[in-house]
Protein backbone atom coordinates (compact mmCIF):
# COMPACT_ATOMS: atom_id res chain seq x y z
CA UNK A 1 0.00 0.00 0.00
CA UNK A 2 2.68 2.58 1.20
CA UNK A 3 4.72 1.56 -2.31
CA UNK A 4 1.60 2.39 -4.44
CA UNK A 5 0.91 5.80 -2.67
CA UNK A 6 4.69 6.43 -3.23
CA UNK A 7 3.73 5.90 -6.93
CA UNK A 8 0.82 8.06 -7.49
CA UNK A 9 2.90 10.70 -5.78
CA UNK A 10 5.88 10.88 -8.27
CA UNK A 11 3.90 10.12 -10.97
CA UNK A 12 1.88 13.67 -9.93
CA UNK A 13 5.24 15.37 -9.36
CA UNK A 14 6.64 13.65 -12.55
CA UNK A 15 4.16 15.76 -14.36
CA UNK A 16 4.54 19.14 -12.50
CA UNK A 17 8.28 20.09 -13.86
CA UNK A 18 6.56 20.47 -17.65
CA UNK A 19 4.44 22.80 -16.51
CA UNK A 20 7.04 24.58 -14.32
CA UNK A 21 9.23 24.98 -17.02
CA UNK A 22 5.92 26.29 -18.99
CA UNK A 23 4.65 28.57 -16.31
CA UNK A 24 8.63 29.88 -16.96
CA UNK A 25 8.71 30.06 -20.56
CA UNK A 26 5.16 31.97 -21.01
CA UNK A 27 6.49 34.76 -18.19
CA UNK A 28 10.09 35.29 -20.06
CA UNK A 29 7.76 35.49 -23.17
CA UNK A 30 5.29 37.92 -21.51
CA UNK A 31 7.86 40.28 -20.28
CA UNK A 32 9.83 40.40 -23.75
CA UNK A 33 6.68 40.84 -25.47
CA UNK A 34 5.33 43.95 -23.36
CA UNK A 35 9.36 45.48 -23.37
CA UNK A 36 8.71 45.41 -27.29
CA UNK A 37 5.59 46.63 -27.10
CA UNK A 38 6.62 49.50 -24.65
CA UNK A 39 9.55 50.26 -26.46
CA UNK A 40 7.39 50.40 -29.84
CA UNK A 41 5.03 52.32 -28.69
CA UNK A 42 7.22 55.10 -27.15
CA UNK A 43 9.66 55.56 -30.32
CA UNK A 44 6.37 55.64 -32.45
CA UNK A 45 5.24 58.12 -30.06
CA UNK A 46 8.34 60.87 -29.16
CA UNK A 47 10.36 59.22 -32.23
CA UNK A 48 14.04 58.43 -32.08
CA UNK A 49 15.34 62.19 -32.58
CA UNK A 50 14.83 61.85 -36.02
CA UNK A 51 11.71 63.33 -37.45
CA UNK A 52 9.69 61.40 -40.72
CA UNK A 53 9.13 65.38 -41.56
CA UNK A 54 11.46 67.10 -43.68
CA UNK A 55 12.39 70.70 -42.78
CA UNK A 56 10.01 72.08 -45.24
CA UNK A 57 7.51 70.33 -44.25
CA UNK A 58 7.75 71.45 -40.57
CA UNK A 59 8.51 75.35 -42.22
CA UNK A 60 5.22 74.77 -43.95
CA UNK A 61 3.55 73.74 -40.96
CA UNK A 62 4.70 76.32 -39.22
CA UNK A 63 3.69 78.97 -41.45
CA UNK A 64 0.03 77.60 -42.08
CA UNK A 65 -0.64 77.66 -38.76
CA UNK A 66 0.65 81.51 -38.34
CA UNK A 67 3.60 81.04 -36.40
CA UNK A 68 6.09 82.62 -38.65
CA UNK A 69 5.37 85.30 -40.94
CA UNK A 70 5.79 85.10 -45.06
CA UNK A 71 9.12 87.34 -45.08
CA UNK A 72 10.52 84.72 -42.40
CA UNK A 73 8.82 81.90 -44.11
CA UNK A 74 10.63 83.02 -47.60
CA UNK A 75 14.15 83.72 -45.99
CA UNK A 76 13.75 79.90 -43.77
CA UNK A 77 12.85 78.47 -47.46
CA UNK A 78 15.76 79.76 -49.07
CA UNK A 79 18.57 78.54 -46.18
CA UNK A 80 16.37 74.99 -46.03
CA UNK A 81 17.06 74.69 -49.99
CA UNK A 82 20.71 75.87 -50.48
Amino acid sequence: MMNMMNNEHGSMMGGMWFFSILFWVLIIAGVVFITKWFLERNRNKNGSGISEESALDILKRRYVKGEIDQETFEQMKKDIES
